[in-house]
């Protein structure tokens, strides 16, 4: 693929995803809650109208693409090109008006993501990458911090909103926490995978994600420099994404 090729998806994509910020900040007064995995885990008519916006956003410019949408919109690509779309990204953070929820975009083609974008107006972010040329915050190249040791790492986190997997996540994280500087939960993984590469934290841990969860702040953290490599622990899929230095280390104290 062409750069002009990345750069023309890049530019949808930021584009689409400055729409769709827009519309999910001007909140409504009553949200239209229903549930999903559990009675904890919620979608909004917000939800359901951001992913409606991006979707036909991208297919009036690029027909032939595939979808890949969290609230279930779904299209078989004849470009070679598919969308994987987060349309709201930190439903809990968003229902509580809390800090921190995005719109997540991301491309890919037959060989991974091609270009990722998360936009984060509450807090007045927006990251992008392309495979290859880098990650952005706001326009600012990024790089991880590394090295950085175990008693130094602050450590972002999140968990499954199943009651019952809770007890095998909350065992990782008390091997960790003796050990290292703090925890943070921010509740939404986009942006906890872009603060990694951002520096805002040292190393993202978590279990639970789909595809529309890691495309777009997996491959930022990627190209600011971070490992991402996912594990089997206790019957759950885990992402673990830091500096190589801290990666290590922290594979070898949880035993991975």
């Amino acid at each position: 693929m062409s750069m002009s090729d990345k750069a023309e998806l890049l530019d949808l994509a930021l584009r689409v995803g400055k729409k769709a910020a827009e519309l999910l900040s001007a909140r409504p007064d009553v949200l239209e809650v229903s549930t999903k995995s559990s009675d904890v885990d919620i979608v909004t008519q917000m939800d359901k109208a951001s992913e409606a916006l991006i979707v036909s956003s991208i297919l009036a410019q690029r027909p032939n693409d595939g979808i890949i949408g969290e609230e279930g919109a779904e299209r078989k690509s004849t470009s070679g090109i598919t969308w994987v779309i987060d349309p709201l990204d930190g439903t809990v953070n968003y229902f509580y008006e809390m800090p921190g929820w995005n719109v997540s975009i991301a491309a890919k083609d037959k060989d991974g993501v091609v270009v990722g974008v998360v936009v984060s107006p509450t807090i007045n972010s927006t990251w992008w990458a392309i495979r290859g040329e880098g990650s952005f915050h706001n326009g600012k190249k990024l790089t991880c911090n590394d090295p950085v040791e175990l008693n130094r790492t602050m450590l972002a986190t999140g968990f499954a909103y199943e009651s019952e997997k809770r007890a095998v996540q909350l065992n990782c994280i008390s091997t960790l926490l003796p050990h290292i500087r703090d925890i943070r939960r921010n509740g939404a993984a986009a942006v906890d995978l872009c603060f990694v590469g951002s520096g805002n934290v040292d190393a993202y841990f978590e279990s639970g994600l789909h595809e529309w969860d890691i495309a777009a702040g997996g491959l930022i953290a990627q190209e600011a420099g971070a490992i991402i490599s996912t594990h089997e622990i206790g019957g759950q899929k885990f992402i673990l994404a830091a500096g190589p230095h801290l990666h290590q280390i922290l594979k070898n104290t949880l035993g991975l």
